[in-house]
């Protein structure tokens, strides 16, 4: 058997909807709140490959190393690597600042042992998924909340999650967005592109807040600034990133009427959580979590209201 996976993958991702809902022959998972990642078991090699192509193997060691212990001798697993809090909630912002063991949370399997499952149905994969994890400490099946969707969706409300994703029991594995994966959110969050920041104020050092955006159409639209979330080490560390991007002229198309402002070019993604959009498209109550650099910034697009 050739100890070598004849393709690499783009991850198959889930559209969002509005709402919750039900349907005959679905299933509803956790939606995790981390890093997505494309597991590649090539003999003794393991390669964690996140959206944009960067090998997360280093980053992640102990998951790695679960991996490559696995039995089988090729393996190509889709999950998330995720960090979780003292409730089981999955938090971006903990694997950000190294503060929980990262673990990964497995929904398929794509190839095994020398077969390409991607033509087969989900079902199907899930189970070829089942038998290649068996109980391992860092390396988990994602977990499924209830066979109807509403009750999913109240569960997924109730112990705090991020959301849910529903799938088609029958799908394929299809690179690109899918309708035949489904996602719904419970808590808001969302990337935005770092566009700019504001002078500090007062005590802090560095900035004052992040001015924010996203594509709509082509351009780059501002949607609000973000000002918490820091503590002083994050609020050095991203200045100094801020640096060689720092330009003259705004790249919003409605930049912020403001003095003191400093202007970025649109390299950074940030993750952010926040309240709800305002009616005006802005987001309420915005926190910083985090920088990703697994997303590309053309990828930012305005999905508000």
């Amino acid at each position: 058997m050739r100890e070598r996976i004849p393709f690499r993958v783009n991850p198959m991702l889930a559209t969002l909807v509005p709402k919750p809902f039900h349907r005959p022959g679905w299933v509803y998972e956790e939606k995790y709140d981390g890093f997505r990642i494309l597991a590649y078991k090539e003999g003794d090699a393991v390669s964690l490959l996140s959206r944009n192509g960067i090998d997360r193997a280093a980053s992640f060691r102990g998951v790695a190393e679960a991996i490559r212990k696995l039995d089988f001798r090729t393996l190509l697993l889709d999950g998330e690597v995720v960090a979780f809090d003292r409730r089981d909630v999955s938090r971006f912002q903990l694997l950000q600042d190294h503060k929980s063991e990262p673990m990964y949370a497995v929904f398929d399997c794509l190839y095994k042992d020398g077969r390409d499952l991607r033509a087969r149905s989900l079902t199907d994969r899930r189970a070829e998924l089942e038998s290649a994890i068996g109980k391992q400490k860092l390396i988990f099946i994602s977990r499924r909340l209830a066979a109807d969707g509403l009750a999913a969706y109240r569960i997924a409300k109730r112990k705090g999650y991020e959301g849910l994703v529903a799938k088609d029991a029958s799908s394929l594995y299809i690179e690109g967005r899918s309708s035949k994966w489904l996602k719904v959110k419970v808590h808001q969050e969302e990337e935005f592109i770092i566009a700019g920041f504001t002078a500090p104020g007062g005590s802090r050092k560095y900035f004052g807040a992040l001015l924010l955006g996203a594509y709509k159409d082509g351009k780059l639209r501002y949607v609000g600034k973000v000002g918490t979330g820091f503590d002083n080490k994050k609020l050095q560390s991203l200045y100094r990133k801020f640096q060689p991007l720092i330009r003259k002229t705004p790249v919003l198309v409605d930049p912020l009427r403001e003095k003191d402002v400093t202007y970025l070019a649109p390299r950074l993604v940030a993750q952010i959580s926040f309240q709800e959009w305002t009616a005006d498209k802005k987001l309420r109550q915005p926190v910083f979590l985090g920088l990703r650099d697994d997303k590309d910034p053309k990828d930012v697009v305005l999905n508000a209201g």
